[in-house]
């Protein structure tokens, strides 16, 4: 789905249900809802990193973690590009957000703004033709260790810290004249993977989250045109990339869990990372899947509200037929749920319920979604019998009390308030308990 028309639309289509402005939460810069040329909030955040001293040189010798980034201003022709540090050794933490999850924002902005970006234009279908940039930089993306890399640009590079809550942070960029690249190890799944020219993107995908390979190493590689059918092997910008590769593994995993078993009763997981508050809810339902977003005054997206901003995107059984409105972190968070029920071989409806409080003061990209869901589904859930018992503990751990959370929610309503044909079939014991203040009808 392209970019709303207006913030009246969404909040006329439900996207939106919390009064006030909340346009800074739904758009996240994507948009330029406000009617603004550049959003204000990340002019804010750029504005804390713009007198950084930059890299002064016209060549730059570093470990790249390895990063690559591929740029989507220009499309179909594009900015292609490695990722490289003034520093040697083991760099991997610099761009492996699977090892972020006891960081705090200010290391991770701190090790990603010495992270230059070279960028050398291409065309997107040129994967195989576009010079020994193109291919170093393909290398590295497949790569599987830190490699020594040695970039010559045409200037200086400069910028601030980029920032996007899509894509990780990374710091000043500058065009590439040349790239030398040490020698590499390279991922062997991710290189037989490359080799055939018969297996499609999709199937490639796949392949190797089940045989174990890290998301952000698949989301790296597609990004290059490193799977799919030979002739048809294209660049993808990074930030499509990430979505990409959620998006594949998620539906791949519902074409089973949608089928298995209930579980047995409701469970709560939990997690605070970054200053943001996690609560992940698995009912004993067929597959629904919602993720609700609350941003504080003061907090990335929610900077001069006076109120706290709520957003959701939600599917039923049958999936959804537009883009999520919420953006990437929809479907990281669907993907990571679903690995659990995956393991569990188990079928659920799933709300997630996301606080975001002041301590979260700038974008740092969907990985920090994906992976703090998955920190909270490898803790020890909470099991509970009825929905109220769930609301009973959400209240002790959120600041947002339990009604608010419904009328922002279109599964959690969906569930209290439809009558079904089981609930004719149910003793009154059995029935859903109402919540404080409310009445199941």
């Amino acid at each position: 789905m392209g970019a709303p028309d207006s913030f009246s639309q969404l909040m006329a289509d439900g996207s939106v249900r919390q009064s006030g402005d909340t346009r800074c939460a739904v758009c996240k810069g994507r948009y330029l809802m406000c009617g603004k040329e550049r959003c204000p909030v990340l002019v804010k955040y750029h504005a804390i990193t713009r007198n950084r001293p930059a890299l002064d040189g016209m060549e730059l010798d570093g470990a790249s973690p390895p990063g690559v980034f591929i740029g989507r201003y220009g499309y179909p022709k594009v900015m292609v590009g490695p990722l490289i540090p003034p520093d040697h050794g083991n760099t991997a933490v610099m761009d492996t957000p699977e090892m972020w999850r006891d960081i705090n924002i200010e290391k991770i902005v701190e090790f990603r703004s010495r992270l230059v970006r070279g960028m050398h234009r291409v065309e997107v279908t040129n994967v195989e033709g576009g010079g020994r940039i193109v291919d170093q930089t393909r290398e590295l993306a497949m790569a599987s260790d830190p490699g020594e890399s040695l970039a010559e640009f045409d200037r200086k590079p400069f910028g601030r810290l980029s920032l996007d809550d899509e894509v990780q942070p990374f710091g000043p960029s500058a065009p590439l004249r040349s790239l030398d690249v040490g020698n590499l190890k390279i991922d062997q799944r991710i290189d037989r993977a490359y080799s055939d020219t018969d297996l499609k993107s999709v199937e490639a995908v796949v392949a190797l989250h089940k045989a174990g390979t890290m998301v952000s190493r698949i989301q790296k590689a597609f990004s290059v045109g490193a799977f799919g059918l030979g002739k048809n092997r294209k660049f993808v910008p990074t930030r499509w990339s990430i979505t990409a590769v959620d998006d594949i593994l998620g539906k791949d995993m519902l074409k089973r869990t949608k089928h298995y078993p209930l579980i047995d009763g409701f469970r709560v997981y939990d997690c605070d990372a970054l200053d943001n508050r996690w609560s992940v809810i698995f009912m004993p339902t067929m597959w629904r899947y919602e993720l609700i977003e609350a941003w504080f005054p003061k907090t990335v997206w929610n900077p001069y509200g006076m109120d706290v901003a709520i957003c959701s995107s939600h599917e039923f059984y049958d999936g959804r037929k537009t883009y999520a409105e919420i953006g990437g972190c929809y479907y990281a968070a669907r993907m990571a749920v679903n690995e659990l029920l995956e393991r569990e071989r188990r079928q659920a409806g799933v709300v997630i319920l996301s606080e975001s409080h002041p301590g979260y003061i700038m974008p740092v990209g969907v990985w920090n979604v994906r992976e703090n869901v998955r920190n909270a589904l490898r803790q020890k859930p909470s099991s509970y019998i009825t929905l109220r018992e769930v609301f009973d503990h959400v209240s002790k751990r959120m600041e947002i009390p339990p009604k608010r959370w419904i009328n922002n929610s279109g599964i959690l309503k969906d569930l209290i308030y439809q009558r079904r044909i089981e609930d004719f079939l149910q003793t009154k014991g059995d029935k859903l308990e109402a919540l404080p203040g409310e009445e199941v009808v």
